[in-house]
């Protein structure tokens, strides 16, 4: 099967989707819920492991190269609904208490978008090289349920681990502490979430992974599309070698 240059229907439906779940997660991400006992999570978790899995399967059928174009077309759309919420957060109300409302699910902190676009593009990359690099090592060998789900969950372990340790670390402990002058949150509660979020996202994947499976093997055969990652860069700067 030969790498294709264009860009396909199957394609562009991904993509438009994993920028819709990046979008609704930091939307979602304004409100948190309890989960059992101590733990909680934020709503985005709803919606954010979906784009992990889709990366999954853009890696998995078109290659590392398609899935750095869709991670920074994400990282493009989620900078620019922070930016333009930002913008409608500070243009005068007709109604004040409306307002308030409006703002408390649009106004996202400087420190909080900051740490939130370097954790999805560090966290992003690492999940589609892992994938990418990982098929690579399973070419010559059978059993794809079993190397793919392989695949899918360590990118995933990766990824998310590599997004949570960046994102909470730098919204809530060092940002705080150098702006304001001491941290949101204790060390101990950080820790706690951030292994929580690797954890439920990792078992997030693990469930939804039949279905994942079947979609992989869909695209493929409809795409007549399997790519394989022979001598490409991984820069993540590369952007138009699609």
């Amino acid at each position: 099967m030969t790498f294709k240059k264009q860009v396909s229907v199957s394609f562009m439906l991904m993509g438009i989707v994993f920028c819709i779940c990046l979008v609704a997660a930091n939307i979602l991400e304004t409100k948190v819920f309890k989960v059992w006992g101590p733990i909680s999570l934020t709503c985005g978790f709803i919606v954010f492991p979906v784009s992990y899995i889709l990366n999954d399967v853009i890696a998995e059928v078109w290659g590392y190269r398609k899935a750095r174009l869709i991670i920074w077309v994400g990282f493009a759309m989620n900078f620019f609904v922070m930016a333009v919420g930002g913008i409608a957060c500070i243009l005068p109300p007709i109604d004040p208490e409306a307002d308030k409302a409006f703002k408390q699910v649009f106004t996202f902190a400087p420190q909080v978008v900051v740490a939130s676009l370097i954790a999805f593009i560090v966290g992003s990359f690492l999940n589609a090289m892992v994938m990418s690099k990982m098929k690579m090592a399973d070419r010559h060998k059978g059993h794809f349920n079993y190397h793919f789900s392989m695949r899918a969950i360590l990118s995933t372990v990766a990824g998310e681990s590599a997004d949570s340790i960046i994102f909470f670390p730098l919204a809530f402990y060092l940002f705080p502490l150098i702006f304001q002058g001491a941290p949101n949150l204790t060390f101990d509660i950080m820790l706690s979430v951030m292994i929580t979020q690797v954890v439920a996202k990792t078992l997030y994947e693990i469930i939804v992974l039949p279905l994942t499976i079947r979609i992989v093997k869909y695209v493929k055969k409809m795409e007549d599309t399997d790519v394989y990652d022979e001598n490409i860069s991984y820069s993540a700067f590369k952007i138009k070698d699609i």
